[in-house]
């Protein structure tokens, strides 16, 4: 109940023309292309993700972000890659039967790389009277005791097949989820990646025609919260690249401003692999979608780290605009997807009584929060700044809405609501903001 509000008027209704003008914007994002290009657009583009609070500053840091590689994220980073992720789960478990998720601990032992500790293996080379042969046993033997670390997901859902099948009265065809941190090779080295997997066991019959489905879904998916659709595309694995049990692949990939880099890998692996984990017990493993006999396995997995990263070059676009006094401007901006974006609105009062303003703007974001609609208190700034500023800091932040709670919103329970897509002010009744903006993301979910 936002008790500071005077003299209210009864119940005001939402303009047509505001929610039409709104999700006319919203059909406008999906065929809205870059208008203008920076001289260094990686440049430009790291740093307002490090200026926005979407990835920690730092050199270093920096690189591990332009590899596309797990990085320091910002608290807006963290909540972009949350949002991707759980987009990516609807994506796999809810809009498609038979797929469960599951969670695997570790590499089975089968893992290339291993946690070794840095103090102890230098201490055990420094020993210069230790003969070479001795030396390496003692490194073997370290290598022996460390932990092996995940590099992939596949494993876990291989050997979670046997229980699953029986779970789907041995009916195929099903699939097995999991999310989480891998270490991949990178620059030499090796990095953790956020990596999202889903194993697809199905009939050999069937393998070519769900290779097609899988990968028409998955770009589709990309595709529909990207502001530049066409620079996401999939293209055949050559047949010299494959991997080596597999018998076909497809890459999903994103065209940076340096050229295309892989987002997600689509593989039909056969069922080697499946055997070899199972020790060939092939009885245990038949199922069918009718015929009975042993699966063939296919394997999706995403490099979430760089989609964090395609989505931000993909939604950046530097736009010329006019000020006040009509000089021509520079307006970064991040075009985020609305079920992307971690911020839909921001709240920030203009003149009036300051505590009474604030009031008010308290009572929306708990209105907002229960609703599950992100909001930033900006009401709650301790230095002094003007409107244009915050549409400023907004824009580059990606901040769907800018609503602003004036003296006049405490006479009259309308505000000034602010689109970062149009630049367009409206007012609005204050009653109707929380239906207005779930609205919104709603169609843009659904779209």
């Amino acid at each position: 109940m936002l008790c500071s509000v005077r003299n209210v008027p009864p119940r005001l209704q939402l303009s047509p023309c505001s929610l039409t003008l709104a999700l006319q914007n919203l059909k406008q994002y999906c065929s809205t292309s870059k208008d203008e290009e920076d001289l260094d657009p990686v440049g430009s583009l790291t740093q307002l993700c490090v200026g926005s609070h979407y990835i920690s500053p730092g050199e270093s840091n920096a690189g591990l972000f332009q590899r596309g590689v797990g990085c320091s994220y910002g608290p807006l980073g963290v909540e972009l890659r949350r949002n991707l992720l759980e987009q990516w789960w609807r994506s796999v478990s809810r809009s498609t039967p038979q797929v469960f998720g599951m969670s695997s601990t570790d590499a089975g032992g089968e893992g290339r790389l291993r946690v070794v500790d840095s103090e102890e293996l230098k201490l055990m080379l420094e020993q210069r009277e230790v003969r070479r042969e001795q030396l390496i046993r003692e490194v073997e033997k370290l290598l022996q005791r460390a932990p092996p670390v995940r590099t992939n997901f596949l494993q876990g859902a291989l050997e979670q097949f046997a229980p699953t099948l029986d779970l789907v009265n041995r009916k195929l065809p099903f699939g097995l989820a999991e999310s989480g941190l891998c270490f991949q090779p990178s620059g030499g080295s090796s990095a953790e990646v956020t990596q999202t997997s889903l194993v697809w066991f199905c009939s050999p019959r069937t393998s070519s025609q769900w290779l097609d489905h899988w990968t028409r879904k998955r770009l589709k998916w990309w595709r529909k919260f990207a502001l530049s659709p066409s620079d996401f595309s999939s293209v055949d694995v050559p047949e010299e690249e494959l991997d080596e049990v597999a018998s076909r692949g497809v890459k999903v990939m994103y065209s940076f401003p340096w050229g295309q880099e892989s987002l997600e890998t689509l593989w039909s692996r056969g069922d080697a692999e499946l055997l070899q984990v199972h020790k060939g017990a092939r009885s245990k493993l038949q199922g069918g979608d009718g015929r009975r006999s042993i699966p063939h396995v296919l394997s999706i997995t995403a490099n979430m780290d760089r989609g964090v990263m395609s989505f931000l070059s993909n939604s950046f676009q530097q736009l010329k605009k006019s000020n006040d006094k009509q000089k021509l401007q520079q307006r970064k901006v991040l075009k985020l997807h609305p079920v992307l974006v971690p911020i839909k609105v921001a709240l920030d009062i203009g003149k009036g009584a300051t505590g009474e303003l604030r009031q008010v703007c308290e009572g929306l974001l708990q209105e907002f929060m229960e609703a599950k609609i992100s909001a930033w208190p900006g009401y709650l700034k301790t230095l002094p700044t003007t409107l244009e500023q915050l549409n400023t800091k907004y824009d580059e932040m990606g901040v769907l809405f800018t609503v602003v709670v004036s003296e006049n919103s405490l006479e009259s329970g309308l505000l000034q609501v602010r689109s970062r897509d149009t630049t367009i002010k409206e007012t609005m009744h204050i009653s109707e903001i929380k239906d207005f903006l779930s609205t919104y993301i709603s169609a843009a979910d659904n779209s």
